[in-house]
């Protein structure tokens, strides 16, 4: 069994990333995440049609929010759509290690292997294999087990690391981008669908 225990919270929405841009410049404005929690909920930034929706919300897109350094968040609220969508999924990653752990052992190594094809079946593979080391996954329901598949698999739609028909698309990075990837560590360009060989020379 793992002592480090997964955190399967990613039940709520998708990459959220409007409302990450928008509570991005809240914090840049306030400087503090607790303020910007504050201001959200009080004034429903986010129009959301009910409380519990607003704070669900809130805190997801705020603990995603959270793993982004300083100069990330910088560079994120100024950045393309695809670059916003590359960052976020780099802090899904971070702060979900069953999703970073999927994507380096499930998305790359597909790509690694030219194998485009992303299957709920090879999820479901790599929820079981998990499962034998990771005891918390064992009191998932299959309703929730579900849920988890389709809001990872609409995440990577959104990030477009997936073709509507569950093809894989190759990451492709903007110099900017790549940078920040590497000043984090060049590991985390194990999350995405790309050979690092393609990538020497740009960063």
């Amino acid at each position: 069994m793992s002592n480090d225990r997964y955190s399967m919270s990613f039940t709520t929405g998708g990459l959220f990333i409007p409302e990450s841009v928008q509570l991005a410049v809240l914090y840049r404005d306030l400087g503090d995440w607790t303020a910007v929690r504050e201001k959200v909920l009080t004034e429903n930034l986010l129009q959301a049609r009910t409380m519990n929706t607003l704070k669900r919300v809130c805190h997801e897109v705020i603990s995603r929010l959270k793993t982004l350094r300083s100069d990330e968040l910088d560079f994120f609220i100024a950045a393309s759509h695809q670059e916003q969508a590359y960052l976020l999924w780099v802090a899904m990653c971070r702060r979900y290690k069953f999703i970073a752990d999927f994507a380096t052992e499930v998305l790359r190594e597909h790509y690694i292997v030219l194998n485009s094809d992303l299957t709920y079946e090879d999820f479901d593979a790599f929820f079981n294999r998990k499962s034998e080391w990771h005891t918390e996954l064992d009191g998932i329901s299959q309703a929730t087990r579900s849920k988890l598949r389709q809001v990872l698999f609409k995440i990577l739609r959104e990030a477009d690391l997936l073709t509507a028909d569950n093809r894989i698309n190759a990451a492709i990075f903007s110099p900017g981008t790549l940078q920040l990837i590497y000043r984090g560590g060049s590991r985390e360009l194990m999350y995405f669908p790309v050979f690092e060989s393609e990538l020497k020379g740009m960063a």
